[in-house]
């Protein structure tokens, strides 16, 4: 389709992934294409089936609200995806702007975050590029070859497979949270980038990728797999940054007196513990230079500045 646009392509996958039998339509004999016809969503929006057309490919991009609101019921999208239809119609100078040094996280986050040694917390971008992390986190995620993206560190590194017991999930979450982010910024350079990427790497996101499914982050239950403190059960939660709309803070919480709350006290012990030896040495070689502690701060705050 030559024509194509980020609202085409969102109405023609969702229009390909019904059945008629979904929209409460008789299918009669075989059909020559998967999904819903163009005229059938037309006829159940109540629009011409040439004008859906045109949405599908590009040569109308500005709906009404009303009409927004009847092709979603016709291809019975759920909140989110209205919310991500409608972003798709705005004009581009209506959409979410990203300021100038937007992977910078902000000093009071940071300390925050680090307020937190029992509790791994994170701060996302909106093509889940880590932008800063404390020390927890950075222990529990220690078997991936680089805690730097996590669709990279989902669909690419071979440590995810084990890390994430529920690995489809985790994957159909991760590509739904970067297609909601491209639904704000659709001419984002760094989101293009992942995605480019991580499709030519890994045929399980290009084909997630092209279903247009979307969901932003949410509280749920993630089951993970530490190589040295084992399973563990975490309820993730995700924070829109006031400040910074286009970053999220992450946090993993345990039950208390759970197994999870446990390991992760073991992973705060032996962060202890390595620091502490570690500055021992250091302080014996050069009394001086900084800690290592000052170094891993330090090592956040250039994460954190990295830019498009």
């Amino acid at each position: 389709m030559s024509g194509s646009t980020p609202l085409g392509e969102f109405l023609r996958a969702r229009r390909e992934a019904l059945k008629p039998q979904d929209v409460g339509l008789p299918e009669h004999g075989r059909r020559r294409v998967p999904g819903l016809r163009r005229e059938e969503v037309a006829m159940l929006a109540g629009v011409s089936s040439d004008y859906y057309m045109r949405l599908e490919q590009g040569r109308e991009s500005s709906p009404s609200p009303q009409v927004v609101d009847a092709v979603a019921a016709a291809l019975h999208l759920d909140d989110e995806a209205i919310d991500h239809l409608r972003r798709l119609t705005r004009a581009p100078q209506e959409r979410r702007t990203r300021p100038a040094g937007h992977d910078q996280v902000n000093p009071q986050l940071l300390q925050l975050l680090d307020s937190w040694p029992d509790t791994p917390a994170f701060v996302v971008g909106p093509a889940l590029d880590i932008l800063a992390y404390n020390a927890l986190a950075a222990a529990l995620h220690s078997g991936f070859r680089r805690f730097d993206n996590l669709g990279r560190m989902v669909f690419v590194d071979p440590a995810g497979r084990d890390f994430y017991q529920d690995w489809e999930r985790a994957a159909q979450s991760c590509v739904a949270e970067i297609r909601a982010a491209y639904g704000y910024d659709p001419t984002s350079p760094r989101i293009a980038e992942v995605v480019e990427t991580l499709s030519a790497q890994s045929p399980e996101f290009a084909e997630l990728w092209a279903r247009h499914n979307v969901k932003g982050k949410t509280r749920q239950t993630k089951y993970l797999k530490h190589a040295q403190v084992g399973d563990l059960q975490i309820q993730f939660s995700a924070f829109t940054v006031n400040e910074a709309p286009h970053q999220q803070l992450v946090v993993y919480q345990a039950e208390p007196a759970s197994s999870t709350a446990a390991a992760f006290a073991e992973l705060r012990s032996r962060i202890d513990n390595r620091q502490g030896e570690q500055e021992q040495r250091e302080a014996e070689r050069s009394p001086n230079r900084p800690t290592t502690r000052d170094a891993q701060a330090a090592h956040r705050h250039v994460t954190s500045s990295k830019d498009d």
